[in-house]
């Protein structure tokens, strides 16, 4: 078998196997839209999920890292020195600690991330469609005084 021939065949199963990709010299079937659903934006269930976000889930996280606190510096005062030198546990379970509280700060601000994305996304929406707005109307003589 050519080469040629071995090419067209491999590409012909491409073709079969996946679709073509969007042509843009040509409208959309059906008055616009291109067959795929308009995008759908729930404000209020944004607005939800933000408030459940700063109400329970980022309290939830303070709590349950200071429960960690406390136990760890008991355990720590446990094994730490007291005739002398100590266990090599009470410098572990500091380090472990620290790091601890690293990950519940990350957390948290992660958390509040989100939360800010979900409530500025409405606005970033309506600021979309204002800017294409602008963009595809004609000018007029208004917008050069």
């Amino acid at each position: 078998m050519s080469w040629d021939r071995e090419w067209q065949e491999t590409k012909a199963g491409v073709r079969e196997r996946e679709p073509l990709p969007m042509q843009l010299n040509q409208l959309a079937p059906g008055g616009g839209g291109g067959g795929v659903p308009d995008l759908a934006s729930n404000p209020a269930r944004k607005k939800a999920a933000g408030n459940a976000i700063q109400n329970d889930l980022v309290p939830g996280v303070k709590d349950h890292g200071n429960d960690a606190e406390e136990s760890t510096a008991k355990a720590v005062k446990e094994f730490g020195a007291r005739d002398g030198d100590g266990w090599d546990t009470a410098a572990a379970l500091k380090k472990a600690h620290s790091t601890w509280e690293k990950q519940v700060a990350a957390l948290k601000d992660r958390l509040l991330f989100e939360r800010n994305g979900l409530l500025k996304t409405a606005v970033d929406l309506l600021n979309d469609d204002i800017g294409i707005a602008k963009s595809i109307r004609p000018k007029s003589n208004i917008d050069y005084l």
